[in-house]
């Protein structure tokens, strides 16, 4: 995630940042919440403009942005998301598939890192709006995915703050401590114990559920901090004050929605994903 890292133990941010961090959380957040209650084509729009800045920020975090190349991502993401928000998933996977070629042999030189970027961007795009067309329990298991990955990421903030200790990897995120990671991991069970305990789902599956998003969830953190490690970027972009970019904000919300919705669909299939994760 963007500096201060949720799970570090590091200088203070200066509190103007801290601030904004705020801000923006207290915007963003209420309004992810009430497209995700609305549901249908607003969720999917929301999902395909953030998938396409998932598809940008990569590129440019690799040294691979150019007009061709964001562009041409840029509209089959578009008709991804579009396909799939009205029933044509299959339509969607092969206009992926096509397009992600395209994106490929447009890339030349950096062919892997736009491929695995679009990839990126697209299965985030499918698995966020998939899991909640789920008509009984889209809405909750989405809201399940998004508070445990936000549990994880203050809890691991407050708790690598508070507490310190010996670092996780420091070679690709050097702030980051197991201090950190299991104040995430715990505010995550509390999560699923808060589910359950108002009837929505079973507690044992739920913190069963809760654990694995939890650290899928922080692998996500890891990966998106050795991707921009490996590049020499601190942000992917500067396009959420106190945040950075989307990959910073989102990086472990891809992660979690990814396995969530894997788990979904193999217990109850494709169009019941939401069911599969929350029904024990």
């Amino acid at each position: 995630m963007n500096e201060p890292d949720p799970a570090s133990a590091g200088a203070k941010p200066a509190p103007s940042n801290l601030v904004m961090r705020v801000l923006a959380a207290l915007v963003l957040a209420p309004l992810a919440i009430a497209i995700a209650y609305a549901g249908g084509w607003l969720w999917a729009l929301l999902v395909t403009l953030v998938s396409i800045g998932l598809f940008a920020e990569w590129l440019m975090v690799v040294g691979a942005a150019s007009a061709a190349l964001t562009g041409a991502g840029t509209v089959v993401i578009a008709m991804m998301g579009a396909s799939v928000a009205f029933g044509a998933l299959k339509t969607s996977v092969v206009t992926g598939l096509i397009g992600g070629a395209i994106v490929t042999l447009i890339a030349r030189g950096k062919f892997l890192w736009a491929a695995s970027g679009f990839a990126y961007a697209a299965a985030a795009l499918l698995a966020s709006i998939l899991l909640r067309k789920d008509l009984v329990n889209g809405f909750s298991a989405l809201m399940f995915v998004l508070l445990v990955v936000w549990a994880t990421d203050i809890g691991g903030y407050f708790a690598g703050r508070s507490i310190g200790g010996p670092k996780l990897w420091p070679r690709v995120s050097p702030k980051k401590t197991w201090a950190g990671a299991l104040g995430g991991f715990a505010a995550s069970l509390a999560v699923a114990a808060g589910f359950a305990a108002c009837g929505i789902g079973k507690l044992v599956p739920l913190l069963l559920v809760g654990a694995i998003l939890s650290v899928v969830s922080q692998l996500g953190d890891l990966f998106e901090s050795a991707v921009k490690r490996r590049f020499g970027v601190k942000d992917s972009s500067h396009l959420i004050p106190g945040h950075g970019g989307l990959m910073d904000r989102l990086d472990g919300f891809v992660a979690a929605i990814l396995a969530a919705w894997f788990i979904g669909f193999f217990r109850h299939g494709v169009h019941s994903a939401g069911s599969g994760l929350m029904v024990w």
